[in-house]
């Protein structure tokens, strides 16, 4: 018969062994930290402008440049939203026979689009100012003298002397002065000049050549002006049929036969070359 006698656990083995407690270590909540709002573009400039204002009162100088007025006209007139072409520093150069429509196009992108930051290198010349002309604004004033000691030294990126002793040129160190101040500098050169400027800086800047439809389109945009002779409508035209011989060392052509494209197709691209 089956045993009946319960069983007993040994005393040295006791029948339920103690729970075993594990003490575990709640994870601590992380600290709060107050998280910082990143400053907004405008910002940055705004505080920049402030410590430059700052530093200016602590060294006060002769007077705020013109290229300095002119970059923070810009900075003022320029849309938050176009922080992507406030880096300035690039350099265009546009050139075209007369009658091409390249001053129009040029100052169309200026005027409809300031968020570009184009303004046009300020030109040396030893000729006299003219009217309400400021140096360092409209040109810089030189002497024959100074103008030749400068062409000697190298300082020009490109220069002509159209008469005895009347000089244009730009100097390199006035195109750097407005770059660093955040400004898109635009050339606007003959076809010579503009190959030059081209050749010293390369990559760096973006030639354009403005081009007529044709050689007729072209005289007939010149009789239309009723500003010149006929003699030196002739003697512009020759002067174009040679111009467009260099119109292939340019980077960028752009066939002027519908003004409103050509804009829109400058536009485009000086806009895709300031983005690089």
């Amino acid at each position: 018969m089956p045993c009946k006698k319960p069983i007993t656990a040994h005393p040295a083995y006791p029948a339920y062994p103690p729970p075993i407690i594990a003490y575990h270590r709640l994870p601590q909540p992380l600290p709060r930290r107050s998280l910082r709002r990143l400053p907004h573009p405008q910002e940055r400039i705004q505080k920049i402008k402030s410590i430059m204002s700052k530093l200016s009162s602590d060294h006060p100088t002769t007077g705020t440049s013109p290229v300095t007025q002119t970059q923070e006209a810009a900075a003022h007139d320029t849309p938050s939203g176009d922080f992507l072409f406030q880096r300035g520093g690039g350099r265009l150069i546009f050139s075209a026979p007369s009658g091409s429509g390249k001053s129009t196009i040029v100052q169309w992108l200026m005027r409809e689009h300031p968020e570009l930051r184009l303004a046009f290198s300020i030109s040396c010349t030893t000729r006299a100012p003219r009217g309400t002309e400021q140096n360092g604004v409209e040109y810089i004033f030189l002497s024959p003298e100074a103008f030749k000691e400068k062409i000697k030294n190298g300082e020009f990126l490109e220069y002509e002397e159209v008469y005895e002793n009347r000089f244009y040129g730009t100097l390199k160190s006035q195109v750097e002065s407005q770059t660093a101040a955040g400004q898109n500098v635009v050339f606007d050169v003959d076809v010579k000049g503009g190959c030059n400027i081209k050749k010293f800086y390369g990559d760096r800047a973006l030639s354009i050549f403005i081009q007529p439809p044709s050689i007729e389109e072209l005289r007939r945009r010149l009789v239309g002006r009723q500003t010149d002779s006929a003699e030196a409508i002739e003697n512009r035209l020759a002067k174009a049929s040679y111009e467009l011989t260099f119109a292939d060392k340019f980077d960028r052509i752009i066939v002027n036969d519908n003004l409103e494209k050509a804009e829109q197709e400058a536009y485009e691209i000086v806009k895709e070359f300031i983005e690089r």
